[in-house]
């Protein structure tokens, strides 16, 4: 099986703050299979780190307004291909991300509030009928 999975969970440091999410689950979730690293906003051009951004009216922008939509869209779009690419079987996300949240979201006001909804990869994973889980499902 061939497992793609959000990059900071294997311990890459690519989160906005220029750390990672490095999961003990997943680690042990992946041994054995073929595993191919993702992230969509490093893909996108954004620097590590880099400002916080969320999903603002549908635009993914930093909290002073500032749109970085199509830098996500643009590293959705590359993970996405190399997912297919590679005939991914399974891609295992970071939660509640504006590229991988697979459930949650942050709702945009940056206070930290949680709304049902999908990143810009998950989504399109979901559009392509790819099979993705957040890796708190794991």
């Amino acid at each position: 099986m061939k497992i793609a999975v959000s990059a900071c969970l294997l311990g890459e440091n690519c989160k906005y703050n220029g750390g990672n999410n490095y999961s003990e689950k997943v680690s042990k979730f992946v041994e054995g299979h073929e595993v191919i690293l993702v992230c969509p906003e490093v893909l996108g051009g954004l620097p590590t780190p880099r400002e916080s951004a969320e999903i603002v009216n549908g635009i993914v922008s930093h909290k002073d307004g500032t749109s970085v939509d199509a830098e996500f869209r643009r590293g959705a779009e590359m993970a996405l291909n190399i997912v297919k690419d590679n005939q991914v079987d399974l891609v295992v996300l970071q939660s509640r991300s504006p590229s991988c949240g697979v459930n949650q979201i942050y709702d945009g006001s940056f206070k930290g509030n949680l709304i049902p909804g999908h990143g810009l990869f998950a989504e399109l994973l979901k559009k392509n009928e790819i099979k993705a889980i957040d890796v708190e499902d794991l």
